[in-house]
């Protein structure tokens, strides 16, 4: 999506960005150049969206899995910040990204060679119910050929028809997942949970073989077949300037590490390293953090 974030009271800085591409940028940046990190989603065939195209392309992000759609755009979102704490705005009614998943066999053939996939609750929340499941299926069947499918739970209440159908597609999501990454504030306040474990069992309980539950500065927990569960404690930030993106770098940074062949425990270590270093800075992606040498 196009990103307008605020980096001053009345100023705001256009970029390009959003959850799943945030995790893509991160990750490209965290994995060895021999690696392909791939964007799948639909895109318009207007100016802003080959400017988008382009990014992504500069970013060293492959583009191959970009479908061009007549007729659309691509999504809109503006981030307010109050004290570190984002608060956003959609414009996304156009988005050429609601139909990811009207070609299923352009699916398939998309997902079909891919090691890991990683998908957002905003991925299924900005689809029809049809295609949500459409998704969810071309997934299982990448999972069966042998792909690693990762989920962030990443809630957006207004992008939902209602908290029950919200419900329903996280629990989908999970379901065509071999790794969830919720965070417990969130399922706290969706699900009733009272602590990490109740969210760790429902993931598990949906197939996920490993669930890491994100608590902000609060310890983290985690749960894999192989791993048993695991509690973390993150450094503390002493400036937090924005937390847009803490999730997104956190996946990418897990993901990159898992793939490499980390525990758990010490690619959950790497992953709230770096989202630490995130939220010190506005905006969603952070070339500062690599330019200046402070990777995790």
């Amino acid at each position: 999506m196009v990103e307008l974030a605020q980096i001053g009271e009345d100023t705001y800085r256009r970029g390009f960005a959003g959850d799943t591409f945030n995790t893509a940028w991160y990750a490209r940046r965290l994995l060895p150049d021999d690696w392909d990190v791939g964007y799948l989603s639909a895109i318009g065939t207007d100016a802003v969206s080959a400017e988008m195209r382009a990014f992504m392309e500069s970013a060293g992000v492959n583009t191959a899995a970009l479908r061009e759609i007549p007729d659309r755009s691509v999504g809109l979102y503006m981030i307010s910040t109050d004290k570190g704490e984002r608060s956003f705005s959609y414009w996304r009614g156009t988005s050429a990204a609601r139909q990811l998943a009207e070609d299923e066999a352009w699916l398939d053939r998309h997902l079909a060679d891919a090691g890991l996939v990683h998908f957002s609750g905003i991925s299924l929340a900005i689809l029809t119910p049809d295609h949500r499941h459409r998704l969810c299926d071309a997934l299982n069947r990448a999972r069966a050929n042998g792909t690693t499918v990762s989920f962030d739970t990443n809630l957006r209440p207004r992008l939902w028809e209602s908290t029950d159908t919200m419900k329903a597609g996280l629990l989908l999501g999970a379901s065509a997942a071999d790794i969830v990454l919720p965070s417990f504030d969130e399922e706290t306040e969706l699900f009733g949970d009272a602590r990490p474990d109740d969210t760790i069992r429902r993931y598990t309980g949906q197939g996920a073989k490993t669930v890491v539950v994100k608590n902000g500065d609060a310890p983290l927990t985690a749960y894999s077949e192989t791993a048993g569960r695991i509690t973390l404690t993150p450094t503390p930030v002493d400036r937090i300037t924005d937390t847009t993106a803490a999730g997104d770098s956190f996946a990418a940074a897990l993901l990159a590490r898992l793939a490499q062949g980390d525990t758990l425990e010490q690619a959950a270590d790497t992953a709230m390293a770096l989202a630490g270093q995130v939220i010190q800075f506005h905006g969603a992606l952070v070339p500062q953090i690599f330019e200046e040498g402070v990777t995790t």
